[in-house]
């Protein structure tokens, strides 16, 4: 092929083969030499070298191989449906700007019309028109060239790019997507705003739809097309799944792997966060929150405690009773409900726990073991009892931290205690977030092996219940206590919300059955979970004076004679 040949197709990137030296301003990012100068041009028209050479980023070997399914499907009119999983901060967004910025200068002059979607306006359609427009300035090719209307369009020559929101209320009807159709972390955009409003945008042409995220649960948008994309590559033999795990991605950049060994430290290998945002695993919460293997975290090798011991740093974790069933779930929507008109909750639930620092180092600086030492359930008390035998306790054990429920009519309770112990009393008044926060802090807690119940002497308490009723009421009351909490553990049910809050909703659903007879609540779960209140606290490990050994000043100016 001659350089006058092939003058059309290099001319496309506003290059041309004749000029003199039409790469002047930018051989401070040539890679390796090329056979001729039309050879060099050629290879410019790949997505790679338009970036290193153009707007000095150089791409991963994994971002490139999705950027060729994309470019190619665009350029040859295929109309995929390509699905790229990345995991959280590997180079999803500064790829998708490149991208875009490659794909307006290559088809500026000829013309195009794409769309980018995000789950929200503000930040992220915001964050992506941020980061676009910073790779435009840095492109040599569009640099001051391009221009920007309405807020969200952005044109290159004829080369056309609209941000739109898809959230659930947004007014994005009659867009079109003739070239390319990309939705930005679809695990959080609806399936039915999608089906109904954004998909026809690329119905005229059959244009290429590409749909970019993180994993979360089977039942999203981005899930379903993952589905649908592997299902059309075993037909055709055409990739469109392009799924990459934290291990992939650590092998080409060594300092993303230390920085996930930080996630998985403080959050737990099988945290659903750590789980979804890095290693792209899709999470099944039908199977409950608190699985088996969940479970078997949990079990310590200490005995429980009735008293203190000298020098160790307890608190305190109270769930108190009179709060209703659907202010503590909440819901997705956010709709109030009416505080206290089913009241279903008769028992205060109190956990005492160790505050273990010994194991604090630099991966989780501030981070304790919580131990359970000792529990209390008690049913049908008044508030002005409740008060007095919490207030003993707490005087008992010499609680350092005492989390308590202030919902509603505990709001009392919470106040008296903190008018009497002081600031070393943290109110926690209930709703969707703080349920949904107090859940996902529990799983880290849990998943990172840091809360620890006592030893049980009595393995097989369930079965000699149902077997034996008069060995179950012979049991000590905290391991029939331990034995409750495990069955509340073992009923909660739980339901992550699609969307960027990833709001979490875990009870024990209204009208469980106790196995062992009466109805199943969470009070000791509810309870147990307030250590990631705990978690959000300074905590300083005391350690013995030193006496260090300073230099005689007088004696070095004596020359050490």
């Amino acid at each position: 092929m001659t350089e006058i040949a092939y003058t059309p197709q290099i001319t496309r990137l506003g290059l041309s083969a004749n000029s003199p030296d039409p790469l002047q301003h930018v051989r401070k990012n040539l890679p390796e030499t090329f056979p001729t100068r039309v050879e060099f041009l050629r290879n410019l028209r790949e997505v790679n070298y338009f970036s290193q050479v153009f707007g000095s980023v150089r791409l991963r070997r994994y971002q490139l191989e999705a950027a060729n399914a994309i470019v190619n499907s665009v350029l040859r009119q295929q109309g995929l449906s390509i699905v790229v999983m990345f995991p959280r901060q590997s180079g999803k967004n500064m790829l998708q700007a490149q991208l875009e910025v490659y794909l307006m200068a290559l088809l500026g002059r000829q013309g195009a019309e794409m769309v980018k979607l995000s789950p929200t306006y503000q930040p992220q359609c915001l964050n992506a028109m941020r980061r676009l427009e910073t790779a435009l300035q840095a492109n040599y090719l569009t640099h001051d060239q391009w221009h920007k209307n309405a807020g969200n369009h952005y044109r290159f020559k004829n080369a056309h790019l609209t941000f739109l929101s898809a959230a659930a209320g947004s007014n994005i009807v009659g867009a079109t997507a003739s070239t390319l159709l990309q939705l930005d972390e679809a695990q959080d955009i609806g399936i039915e705003k999608y089906d109904k409003q954004i998909a026809p945008m690329a119905a005229s042409t059959n244009a290429t739809r590409v749909f970019w995220g993180t994993a979360w649960t089977g039942q999203t948008l981005l899930a379903r097309e993952l589905r649908a994309a592997r299902q059309a590559e075993a037909r055709d033999g055409i990739r469109r799944v392009f799924h990459m795990t934290a291990e992939q991605v650590r092998a080409e950049v060594p300092a993303y792997g230390h920085f996930v060994d930080e996630q998985v430290a403080r959050l737990g290998r099988s945290h659903p966060m750590v789980r979804s945002q890095f290693f792209s695993e899709e999470i099944d919460f039908a199977s409950g929150l608190f699985t088996p293997a969940r479970l078997s975290l949990v079990q310590g090798n200490h005995p429980p405690q009735t008293s203190p011991e000298p020098g160790k740093i307890y608190a305190m974790l109270v769930d108190l009773a009179g709060e209703d069933e659907q202010v503590r779930q909440g819901s997705f929507t956010g709709e109030a409900s009416e505080s206290l008109a089913n009241p279903n909750r008769d028992a205060t639930a109190v956990t005492i726990v160790e505050v273990d620092l010994s194991l604090m180092d630099e991966v989780l600086p501030g981070k304790p073991r919580y131990r359970v030492v000792q529990r209390y359930l008690w049913q049908g008390e008044k508030h002005s009892t409740l008060y007095q035998r919490l207030y003993h306790l707490a005087q008992h054990w010499g609680v350092e931290k005492m989390v308590v429920d202030s919902s509603g009519v505990g709001a009392g309770v919470c106040s008296f205690l903190r008018d009497r112990l002081g600031n070393c009393v943290i109110p926690l008044t209930f709703n969707r977030q703080v349920k949904s926060k107090l859940g996902w802090g529990f799983l880290a807690v849990i998943d990172t092996g840091r809360f620890q119940d006592f030893r049980s002497t009595h393995n097989s308490y369930s079965e000699s219940a149902l077997v034996n009723p008069l060995a179950w009421q012979m049991m000590n009351e905290q391991e029939r206590l331990q034995a409750l909490f495990q069955r509340q553990l073992q009923a909660v049910s739980c339901e992550a919300s699609i969307g960027p809050e990833r709001w979490l909703k875990w009870s024990v659903p209204e009208g469980t059955a106790d196995p062992l007879g009466g109805l199943l609540h969470d009070d000791l779960v509810i309870s147990a979970a307030m250590t990631a209140i705990l978690d959000e606290q300074e905590w300083h490990l005391s350690l013995p004076p030193q006496i260090i050994q300073a230099s005689d000043p007088l004696k070095e100016m004596d020359g050490g004679f």
